[in-house]
């Protein structure tokens, strides 16, 4: 998940945008002159790689949240984009969030899978989770048993390297259908170039899961090791053959004076085995970082599809207003009458020339079929 700006500074910048683009009703159907704008991209189902879920321990999950966390206005804000309330939870358990985000992209005319990702925790020097230096947990078990219920969802699952039982925990994932690893070592403490954490690669390697990683700070949280996120931290794992997805294109932060994406970036002719997710890149807070990516010629024929869901249904911090300079005044209208937030999303990118390819890549990558 990347940074929720402050909240008053997006109402006033998204009030700015809709003043220059005009007030828009919200609308299911485009119409026929928004249809031929927005026409293109691609024709087939498409893999959201990337879509969170969360919970608050409710109905027996396992899930967790820090106290400080939970009772950060930024928590609210994630319930809200994945349209559930505390009380709700409270009422039905956890699994409501992944039966409301599998009805939400089942309407997607787009999108047709979504991988929904656990988050193992931090790992204390027994290899056992420490509650006390965990913010966010969601277990492989939970999400596992939950999209097993629905033929729209994958599961991701996420495994600490420093578990004793780290091998064994990746065996367990494949064999319930898991189609990638997923870290965010700054939040689980994982230094992902730690030679003691090989044989966790090879087994990767060998079970044909690949490893979505975050890249560049992170702000979703109240406390981060952003060292730890570095892209040349990515060499190790690389080196033993893993497929990695640097999420997020490495799009926030700076390392030994460079920015990350640019870090990134270098890496990619050395590695063929390194791919890179689109994820947030549609924020507000990406937007100086955008043009980079899209212009850099190492990402052409790296990029995977994916959302950072539930963030692109957050209108403050993703709106098509944000690039109106980039797609025009009509388009952005068009864009605007989207309700559907894959669908929406999709036909951003699309307007924002992501090549072709892009829609594709995570079918070979994860082997699996999208439709």
């Amino acid at each position: 998940m990347r940074t929720l700006w402050n909240a008053p500074l997006l109402s006033l910048l998204a009030t700015v945008a809709g003043a220059a683009v005009g007030t828009v009703e919200s609308i299911k159907h485009a119409s026929s002159r928004g249809h031929r704008l927005l026409s293109g991209g691609p024709q087939r189902a498409i893999i959201d790689m990337h879509c969170h879920t969360a919970g608050i321990g409710a109905g027996g999950s396992g899930c967790f949240v820090s106290p400080a966390l939970r009772n950060s206005y930024k928590f609210t804000h994630y319930l809200k984009s994945f349209g559930v309330t505390r009380a709700e939870l409270e009422r039905d358990g956890d699994p409501l969030v992944i039966s409301r985000i599998a009805q939400r992209l089942a309407e997607s005319t787009r999108v047709s899978k979504a991988v929904i990702l656990a988050l193992d925790g931090v790992v204390d020097e027994r290899g056992q989770l420490d509650p006390a230096l965990t913010e966010f947990y969601v277990p492989n078990e939970f999400v596992a048993r939950e999209v097993a219920k629905h033929e729209n969802l994958l599961f991701g699952a996420s495994v600490n390297p420093y578990r004793p039982d780290a091998l064994a925990r990746l065996e367990w994932a494949k064999a319930n259908g898991a189609v990638l690893v997923k870290w965010l070592p700054s939040i689980q403490h994982i230094d992902p170039a730690d030679p003691r954490i090989i044989p966790f690669y090879r087994k990767l390697a060998e079970l044909e899961l690949p490893l979505l990683t975050h890249t560049g700070a992170e702000r979703s949280f109240t406390r981060a090791m952003d060292e730890y996120c570095d892209p040349q931290r990515l060499t190790l794992a690389l080196q033993q053959g893993v497929t990695v997805i640097a999420a997020h294109a490495a799009t926030s932060g700076a390392f030994e004076g460079e920015s990350a994406v640019l870090r990134l970036a270098r890496l990619m002719p050395l590695y063929p085995n390194l791919y890179t997710d689109i994820s947030s890149l549609t924020q507000i807070n990406k937007a100086r970082y955008l043009r980079t990516v899209l212009s850099r010629p190492e990402f052409p024929g790296r990029f995977v599809y994916g959302t950072d869901f539930p963030l692109i249904n957050m209108p403050l911090l993703v709106s098509p207003k944000y690039h109106l300079h980039r797609i025009g005044f009509r388009r952005c209208r068009a864009l605007d009458q989207i309700e559907n937030p894959w669908d929406r999303d999709v036909a951003l990118k699309v307007a924002l020339n992501f090549p072709n390819d892009t829609w594709t890549r995570a079918e070979a990558l994860l082997h699996v079929s999208a439709r």
